[in-house]
């Protein structure tokens, strides 16, 4: 496994659509390691292949106190939701950011796993919101875009002083 470059905001690779996996094939359960190695190491709750440069639809999730439930989804999409909630939320790609993002409340959402067998899941709570915030990712959306345009501005310089001073 291989730890991957996290793209930080607000660099425009992140605001690009990925696209469909075609198959899944070893290079895509190669990715999906390397992407859970990486999201464990940052450390986060999920990561989604746009965040690591990579525009394929895939995003991994662990919402878990151990770190022992990863869940990995190949072209997931929303299929069903309903209610609304707000919740705070934070991003590797926007680090030391958070704001409060209005999400669906329950979700249905189907995908393919790491062996490529389709599978539905209904989530809410806390995974609900990690699951709708990566496939934000994957259609070149960060939570900040949810924010007003002053926040937005203020984040941006934030993120942009941080990355000459490191």
């Amino acid at each position: 496994m291989a730890l991957l470059d996290i793209l930080i905001y607000p660099d425009q690779r992140l605001h690009k659509i990925a696209k469909p996996v075609e198959k899944v094939d070893e290079r895509i359960k190669k990715l999906i390691e390397d992407m859970s190695e990486t999201m464990y190491q940052a450390p986060g709750i999920g990561l989604a292949a746009p965040q690591v440069n990579v525009l394929e639809r895939i995003i991994v999730v662990d919402i878990s106190e151990s770190k022992d439930s990863l869940l990995s989804m190949v072209n997931p999409e929303i299929v069903s939701s309903n209610g609304l909630a707000e919740h705070e939320e934070g991003c590797l790609s926007v680090p030391g950011v958070y704001a409060q993002v209005q999400r669906c409340e329950n979700i249905r959402v189907r995908a393919q796993d790491r062996e490529g067998n389709v599978f539905e899941l209904d989530a809410k709570g806390m995974l609900g919101i990690c699951i709708q915030h990566e496939i934000d990712h994957l259609d070149g959306k960060v939570f900040v875009d949810y924010l007003s345009h002053l926040k937005q501005a203020r984040i941006r310089k934030k993120m942009q002083k941080a990355l000459r001073l490191s």
